[in-house]
């Protein structure tokens, strides 16, 4: 294979990860709209796009690693541990700038998708965190009283609900 046909390859494929991560991006900051707002249901459609722009990542991480280890190969760059930069190292203008411009651009746009992701997580733990409260308030006050008399046993106080305040008061 050519240099021309192995850095076209690699290109070809830098491109379209670029693209999915674009995509992946939207996908996660909508997500956190839809986080924010409780849309259940467009949440469940959210992760399902999500997880198929995952799983086309993955293939196209595949198809990079070996267009990579293709192309370092013939400019005698590393092949067991192929990284762009280092490729675009070995390479001429305007491949390597292009190389270098893809490069930054993936790496801008996968820390943007890692930082929305940690700032949906704070979203889920904080309804988590106050859906669970909620909960056990409801449990408390579905439950009957369990108080502990001045002997250290504990009362026998009403079991039914929605009692808040006790009549001794």
């Amino acid at each position: 294979m050519s240099i021309e046909n192995a850095f076209q390859n690699l290109v070809s494929n830098l491109e379209e990860l670029t693209k999915i991560y674009r995509h992946l991006l939207d996908v996660v900051r909508k997500e956190k709209d839809l986080l924010i707002q409780v849309d259940l249901k467009a949440l469940e459609e959210s992760n399902k796009s999500k997880e198929a722009f995952l799983n086309k990542l993955r293939t196209l991480e595949a198809t990079r690693e070996k267009c990579a280890r293709e192309l370092a190969q013939i400019v005698g760059a590393d092949v067991q541990n192929p990284r762009l930069l280092d490729i675009a190292k070995k390479l001429k203008d305007p491949n390597a700038e292009h190389l270098r411009s893809i490069h930054a651009t993936l790496d801008l746009l996968l820390s943007h998708v890692t930082e929305q992701n940690r700032e949906n997580a704070i979203y889920v733990d904080s309804a988590l965190q106050k859906l669970s409260g909620a909960l056990n308030d409801v449990k408390e006050t579905v439950s009957g009283k369990k108080n502990y008399e001045r002997q250290g046993k504990m009362s026998t106080g009403p079991d039914k609900s929605g009692n808040f305040v006790s009549k001794e008061a």
